[in-house]
């Protein structure tokens, strides 16, 4: 089924002003220091956009945003698509040569950023560039300390009027360039159209279901595209009200989800985790909380059962990346538990998805492990300024090639099996990580766990599993790869356990398994052959 004309044929500005012209004083965004109605919200990202055009940026120009999740980032996001120009969201931990690299990658003209965000001292960074480069016109700090930049409070408090040049504005005008983790090589800036982040943004919203009388959390962060479209942008093209954090805490999580009434709980699994064991779970009243998404990593199928039951969540399952903007599939409120724990249901109103052979790009059949690949009106235009990698990916008809495995069942249901990248060869043998992590979920004492491949001279590589326990739980390697010999074929059974503290964490609350990789190398190093 194709999506609606209206859906494919929109910007994120049109969201906007369909919010605005219905429900003008309705609180819109909520980040713990202040409320702005859409009325408000309209009005200031006005005088923002009003700034921008001042300081000579034009439609086409790319302007960097390096904010946690403060309502100042909504404000800048549509202020920056009023006059037609790309927003370019910078994560907070990114360290001085990444903000280098994407700065001058993306040619960015303005940069909205605040001066210290937990210990990264990002004014040190942004202020080097722009004296070595002169592409970086101006830098405007948000909630800073610093007084040598144009202060974006100054801005707001003293700006005169919120005239801007009015630019039509396509749905197929870049809007966002999104820069993927460099895991191999730099960093890559997916181009995404107005078209493919309100499509995406709305779609999201309908298959969830969702009215202005929702109240969404968006803790993960809106520098990733999880944060930015399934959460602000859904919440937008309906009309909700935004509640923002600006970092993830389990305990502040429970306590927003009471004090503002939440019923869209977006998060990555690691945060469900973490909410699902704080000691004060049941003190928070959750009964609010109606539905949302989980997703960004695989989902162990006894934590959905346990958000079913603990937290009065139904969430549902997604699949996607940042180059698809970022849904493919979701599941529904008509699956059964199984399908929801199990799968990440079937390709979303308007999007196809498929398995392909990844050798000779035949269909697949059904369940047979293959490529997943996809077409539709999410899909990214392009990496920017990079014709090679994009032709890599992204066929002339449309398909991308996602990089990960998985099959298909007759129903459309898509189980993801891996990255293509993780896939560990023991031995001439093919192992997925992820069926051997969803064992290892179901004993009540394991946190977290990954499984990753560490290189051996005799079966080029093996399998080692590291893991994490819940607070005051006592369970032994031994013990974990005995109960592991039980439930998997022998060549699956790691033959390496090992109990850490932590997990390495993206920004975004991924498990980075190229870091523990990297970590567990030199730890097990007089263990490997």
């Amino acid at each position: 089924m194709m999506g609606s004309v209206k859906q494919e044929n929109t910007t994120t500005i049109q969201l906007l002003h369909s919010a605005l012209n219905q429900f003008p004083e309705k609180e819109a965004v909520y980040d713990g220091t202040r409320r702005l109605s859409y009325r408000e919200l309209e009005e200031e990202s006005n005088l923002i956009a009003a700034e921008l055009n001042k300081m000579g940026v034009k439609r086409g120009d790319h302007i960097a945003v390096c904010l946690p999740n403060w309502y100042e980032f909504v404000v800048i996001l549509f202020a920056i698509a009023k006059i037609g120009a790309v927003i370019v969201p910078f994560n907070t931990r990114y360290h001085e040569s990444e903000i280098e690299y994407i700065l001058n990658h993306a040619k960015v003209k303005v940069a909205f950023f605040t001066d210290e965000v937990d210990g990264n001292k990002l004014w040190d960074s942004f202020n080097k560039v722009y004296q070595q480069h002169n592409y970086l016109k101006h830098l405007i700090t948000v909630r800073a300390n610093t007084r040598l930049s144009i202060a974006y409070e100054e801005v707001v408090k003293h700006s005169e009027y919120s005239e801007f040049e009015k630019v039509e504005v396509s749905p197929d005008d870049v809007a966002i360039i999104m820069y993927t983790s460099g895991t191999t090589g730099n960093p890559k800036g997916a181009m995404l159209t107005h078209r493919n982040v309100a499509f995406t943004g709305s779609v999201s919203a309908e298959v969830l279901k969702c009215t202005s009388a929702d109240v969404f959390l968006i803790q993960v962060p809106m520098f990733h595209i999880f944060g930015m479209v399934p959460g602000v942008l859904a919440a937008i093209a309906v009309g909700a009200k935004l509640v923002l954090t600006q970092e993830f805490k389990a305990e502040n999580a429970l306590k927003m989800v009471e004090q503002e009434k939440i019923t869209v709980h977006h998060a990555v699994p690691t945060m469900f985790i973490l909410e699902l064991n704080h000691p004060n779970l049941e003190k928070y009243d959750l009964t609010s909380l109606r539905t949302g998404i989980v997703a960004a990593a695989p989902v162990p199928s006894e934590i959905i059962r346990k958000i079913r039951e603990k937290m009065h969540c139904e969430v549902l399952s997604s699949y996607g990346m940042t180059e698809a903007s970022p849904c493919l599939t979701f599941c529904t409120f008509e699956d059964d538990d199984l399908t929801r724990a199990e799968t990440v249901g079937r390709a979303m109103p308007g999007v196809e998805v498929k398995i392909i052979n990844p050798e000779n790009g035949e269909e697949a059949g059904t369940g047979e492990v293959g490529e997943i690949v996809a077409r539709g009106p999410g899909i990214m235009k392009g990496y920017y300024e990079m014709s090679e990698k994009t032709r890599e990916v992204l066929s002339e008809d449309g398909w991308y090639r996602t990089g990960d495995l998985g099959t298909m069942d007759d129903k459309g249901n898509l189980q993801i099996v891996g990255r293509k990248n993780d896939l560990i060869i023991r031995g001439g043998f093919n192992i997925y990580p992820r069926e051997i992590e969803e064992h290892f979920y179901k004993l009540d004492e394991v946190q977290e766990v990954a499984i990753i491949g560490l290189p051996d001279t005799v079966l080029g590589e093996v399998a080692c599993a590291a893991v994490t326990l819940k607070k005051g739980a006592v369970l032994t390697e031994a013990k974990l790869k005995s109960y592991i010999k039980d439930k998997v074929a022998d060549f699956k059974v790691p033959d390496i356990v090992t109990i850490v503290e932590e997990l390495p964490m993206t920004a975004s609350g991924k498990i980075s398994k190229v870091q523990l990789q990297n970590k567990l190398k030199e730890k097990m190093a007089h263990r490997l052959r």
